[in-house]
């Protein structure tokens, strides 16, 4: 079993919280009240840079679809080479064909 140096019961309640969303409506209305724009737009442009990247694209291609920043990809590089695999495995699920379920904005 994996131990995050970030377990804690704080983030072990924000963690359950994120389990019980349903659908893309939920993820929406709380990731809203939870973060900031700039905050969803962070995770967001890593998550697609860490998809770019396992697709084989280049930090150049990377930096000119996205506008995100070298040392932004090289931290999403490093994670993907020695993090704890949550990219890795999530990335593989989706393309498993395991689809989040969608909902209404």
């Amino acid at each position: 079993m994996y131990e995050s140096r970030m377990k804690s019961e704080m983030v072990d309640h924000l963690y359950q919280a994120v389990l019980s969303l349903k659908d893309q409506e939920d993820c929406y209305r709380f990731f809203d009240d939870l973060c900031t724009v700039g905050e969803i737009q962070v995770m967001a442009q890593r998550w697609m840079v860490a998809r770019m990247l396992q697709e084989g694209e280049t930090f150049n291609a990377i930096n000119e679809k996205t506008g995100v920043s070298s040392a932004t990809i090289t931290r999403v590089r490093k994670c993907l080479v020695y993090g704890a695999d949550g990219y890795a495995r999530i990335i593989s699920r989706l393309t498993e064909g395991e689809q989040p379920k969608k909902g209404n904005k």
